[in-house]
């Protein structure tokens, strides 16, 4: 079964930072303790060596008197009064016909440990051999085996004290290491922060603290500077995207807003069941508009649509909502809305808003009146017979004025 790999977690850079300072410095300490101890051994075998070696020239003096009188006894009780003393774990003495003259060895009370041995034959592989001479005649030869539980004893000390030093040392650098990186890593965890905010969040205010560290600081400033302009042409676009959802969503002449905005709101209104119980639908047709375009201009006509804007702008006020469909049409959708008489008396209402004449700007003034028709909200289910019995309403009325004219 294939796992997804995208949904395992991700190492942090901090985490990730610390795990190859870790390593790298785990790795560097294992070769310097490794080169350290080979150092050591080498320079401890050398170091033995010669001691052994003097320990025999020492004891050629010693065993000088034994052998020119061929006391063996006195030979082999100063061999033992110098193994005791831990110097070594065998001595032989050979008389200078290469026999045997006296003995010693070290008797200890358990085996010696296997790596004892090994190491005291791969320091030692042959005794250290010593002349004994007399009146600058060679009458004898020592020879030493070297002790092995006092070299694997002093041996596993040096690598323990070693040991502990490395591992001090680590500590040490590991320590050093995370305050030395502390910086870096704050630095970087700063600008993936800004970053991952300024991409999920779309916060283009959000900048890069400064750093310590000259790079860094070089880097947050540089990418603040990104971030500057990246602000800049993120508020000039959604000016741009505003200014172009107003004219796209208003009427150019009067400002009110057209008839997609109209339509976006009337389906939004009835798709919600509480707003559709308390809202009302006025469709509104300005009376003998032609007239007025035909005898004084489009100007004029002009000057006269936005006075009604206004008009039922000032009416409507921040509870009903006036809109233009075009032409001389305009729409008003009523908020906060009871019964029907309460309908009626806000067409009456706005029908008192065009009592008084219109200023042509031309310095003429018109009269201007609207013929208005209503639709219930809550007794509609679609858009459409709501908007057809706003206008059959709003025909019927003008119809009447018309025969009310004549």
């Amino acid at each position: 079964m294939n796992k997804d790999i995208s949904a395992a977690p991700r190492p942090t850079f901090k985490r990730t930072l610390r795990r190859i300072n870790t390593t790298s410095i785990v790795i560097t300490m294992t070769l310097i303790w490794l080169m350290l101890c080979a150092v050591s051994v080498v320079t401890f075998k050398q170091y033995a060596q010669k001691n052994l070696e003097l320990t025999g020239a020492t004891m050629s003096h010693s065993i000088e008197a034994a052998l020119v009188f061929g006391d063996a006894t006195a030979a082999t009780d100063t061999l033992a009064m110098l193994g005791k003393q831990g110097q070594f774990a065998q001595a032989e003495v050979f008389n200078k016909r290469n026999e045997l003259f006296a003995h010693w060895a070290y008797e200890s009370e358990a085996n010696s440990e296997r790596f004892n041995l090994m190491l005291s034959h791969w320091l030692f592989p042959k005794p250290a051999a010593q002349p004994v001479i007399h009146n600058g005649e060679t009458i004898g030869q020592i020879r030493l085996t070297a002790r092995d539980s006092l070299i694997g004893h002093f041996i596993w000390n040096s690598l323990a004290v070693l040991t502990s030093c490395i591992l001090l040392a680590t500590a040490a650098a590991m320590l050093i290491s995370r305050h030395l990186h502390a910086d870096v890593v704050n630095a970087l965890q700063n600008i993936a922060d800004v970053a991952h905010d300024v991409r999920t969040n779309r916060n283009f205010s959000r900048r890069v603290p400064d750093e310590r560290i000259e790079e860094f600081h070089h880097f947050a400033q540089d990418f603040n500077s990104l971030l500057n302009e990246m602000e800049q042409w993120q508020t000039s676009l959604q000016a741009k995207n505003d200014q172009l959802l107003k004219t796209a969503m208003h009427d150019p002449l009067t400002g009110l807003p057209n008839r997609a905005a109209f339509r976006n709101r009337i389906h939004a209104l009835m798709g919600d069941s509480a707003a559709k119980a308390t809202a009302a639908l006025l469709f509104l047709d300005g009376d003998d508009f032609k007239d007025i375009n035909d005898t004084w201009g489009h100007a004029a006509g002009d000057c006269v649509l936005i006075e009604t804007a206004v008009r039922l702008v000032e009416f409507g006020g921040k509870q009903h909502f006036a809109y233009r469909l075009g032409g001389d049409e305009f729409a008003m959708i009523l908020i906060g809305i009871s019964d029907e008489p309460q309908v009626q008396r806000i067409c009456s209402g706005v029908a008192q808003q065009f009592s008084r004449s219109v200023d042509m700007h031309n310095g003429y003034l018109t009269p201007f009146t609207l013929s208005i028709g209503y639709a219930l909200a809550w007794e509609h289910d679609a858009v459409e017979t709501l908007l057809e019995q706003a206008d059959k309403n709003m025909y019927l009325m003008k119809n009447q004025r018309t025969k009310t004219a004549i």
